[in-house]
């Protein structure tokens, strides 16, 4: 089944340029001072792209996603560009599962873990939560909230990953529109991950 579903992950077309830990966290002041409301219900759809390597060969990919979060469980999606759904990873506080088209889902404790050995590569689902909405993490424990003059500065995070706020949206919040991360791996060498938000509804 996993060999099912990295072969249709690379046959999808390649992007040309660029695409759950469960936590509260209450109105927090930015340092540009900027209040912003971390939303526990919300709903994110946007475009995701990734390079990594594969038996020595650079590999590239893209399609869509949607984010469906709501207090104690969180969804995402993953899409092809025609809108074919590739894989559901459905995450609560026991855990995680991974469901595609008729195969009997995946489970593990570990919703990192669990798609990276499904998906050959490395998506870091539960920064995600906090990532998408600005609020990240860093090495060494600190919470640092994102603004616009974090745009191109890199962010190393507790887990790893090396993100950059490379675009915002101002017409509200302000928030993050377009993020990239990337992270060296054993699995999967350089990875390169980009997601761009094409929408953001607080529910």
């Amino acid at each position: 089944m996993l060999t099912a579903l990295r072969a249709t992950l690379l046959a999808l077309p390649l992007l040309a340029s660029g695409c759950a830990g469960l936590g509260t966290a209450p109105k927090v002041p930015s340092d540009a001072g900027i209040i912003r409301n971390y939303q526990q219900s919300i709903d994110i759809a946007g475009r995701m792209s990734v390079r990594y390597q594969q038996y020595g060969r650079d590999e590239a990919l893209h399609g869509s996603f949607e984010w469906q979060q709501r207090p104690g469980k969180t969804q995402l999606t993953l899409s092809s560009p025609l809108g074919q759904t590739i894989a559901q990873i459905a995450i609560s506080p026991d855990g995680a599962t991974l469901t595609q088209s008729g195969q009997p889902p995946l489970a593990a404790t570990d919703a990192d873990a669990l798609t990276a050995q499904a998906l050959g590569w490395p998506l870091p689902v539960s920064g995600l939560r906090d990532w998408m909405q600005g609020s990240v993490t860093e090495r060494g424990g600190k919470k640092r909230i994102a603004t616009p003059q974090d745009e191109n500065t890199d962010i190393e995070t507790a887990d790893g990953w090396r993100i950059r706020y490379a675009a915002w949206d101002d017409t509200a919040g302000p928030r993050p529109r377009r993020i990239d991360m990337t992270r060296t791996t054993a699995q999967a060498g350089e990875v390169a991950l980009r997601l761009v938000i094409d929408t953001y509804e607080p529910r």
